[in-house]
């Protein structure tokens, strides 16, 4: 840094500034210290910058070992984020959210002396596990528990089937059947709680949930038993791999969709628009998630605290061809 400063005519300390990108600086001698960087092919010492402040330039995420769509794409979506910030990003993958596995993840990333720590922590297994982490870590979950006081960045899923099943119900049908994800995950709780409060608000009646995992062959299976009611018109699956399996169901009783049955998924799946027919479906914004995420990680980092912990991004529904007015 000192030969940098020497080549640039400036102090070591508008070096520095430059580096960490301070707003303090005239861009002429910006420009003039960068050329300097790239001549000497000087590359800033991050061991040793944190042995002087304690941290690195590296933040910790711990997550399932998973390739669900909503998980990975929240995690690309973060490493991108923090790539752009200047920030790299440790990921300690878990087989199982539980107490042991969250806390070995959290400590190997203490000692990676990490900026801060996210949890991408879709179910009660991973919420009960935050309790045990130190609590002047800086930390955000992502898709946690609404009910419990740790900074988080959600998608608001409620919110994103209320519209599916509204815009159900305003294509003519009576009421809109739900085949939900585990009833473990935040998410499907939040999802089965926006369809019913669309339902009540529209008087509808509220058929009972059917309960699934996320795969296809979950609605597959879900979607057997839903093509043979022909009082089912309707059908509100709570992620696109759902719905894919509830089509192939509904295909092979001969029940054409949208014709003789409607279906709505979650997610948009880059497949989801090459489904026969193309899906409708809610499109959660995982990169919005992944920069609320960041920033409100970084305002405890710098302040030790965020004047609004509780982030919550607005999903968007996606009109493709799967939905129309009831035979």
């Amino acid at each position: 840094m000192t030969d940098v400063a020497r080549l640039a005519g400036v102090s070591h300390q508008t070096v520095s500034r430059v580096l960490n990108d301070h707003p303090n600086v005239r861009e002429q001698t910006r420009l003039r210290v960068r050329a300097a960087i790239k001549e000497l092919g000087y590359r800033p010492n991050r061991a040793a910058r944190a042995l002087v402040t304690g941290k690195t330039q590296l933040i910790g995420v711990v997550a399932q070992n998973s390739t669900l769509y909503g998980p990975a794409s929240l995690l690309s979506a973060f490493e991108e984020a923090a790539g752009e910030a200047g920030f790299a990003v440790s990921v300690g993958r878990v087989k199982v959210l539980d107490r042991e596995s969250i806390a070995a993840a959290v400590e190997r990333h203490r000692d990676q002396r990490v900026a801060g720590i996210v949890v991408i922590a879709p179910n009660s297994s991973a919420a009960d596990a935050l309790a045990d982490i130190p609590a002047e870590l800086p930390l955000v979950t992502v898709d946690g528990d609404p009910d419990r006081p740790t900074p988080l960045v959600t998608v608001d899923q409620g919110a994103g089937a209320y519209d599916a099943t509204t815009h159900l119900l305003e294509a003519g049908h009576s009421t809109v059947w739900h085949v939900s994800g585990p009833t473990d995950w935040f998410d499907a709780a939040g999802r089965v709680h926006g369809w019913r409060r669309a339902l009540e608000i529209h008087n509808a009646e509220v058929p009972p949930v059917v309960a699934a995992d996320w795969s296809a062959a979950a609605g597959y299976k879900a979607g057997q038993m839903l093509a043979r009611m022909p009082e089912v018109t309707a059908v509100f699956a709570s992620n696109d791999h759902l719905a894919l399996g509830v089509l192939r169901a509904m295909y092979e009783r001969g029940r054409r969709v949208p014709h003789d049955v409607s279906v709505v998924g979650f997610d948009d799946v880059p497949e989801a628009e090459f489904f026969i027919p193309p899906l409708t479906t809610v499109r959660p914004d995982f990169a919005a998630v992944a920069r609320e995420t960041l920033s409100l990680l970084l305002e405890q980092v710098s302040e030790g605290e965020s004047a609004q912990p509780r982030r919550t991004i607005e999903p968007t529904l996606v009109l493709r061809k799967s939905v129309g007015p009831p035979a």
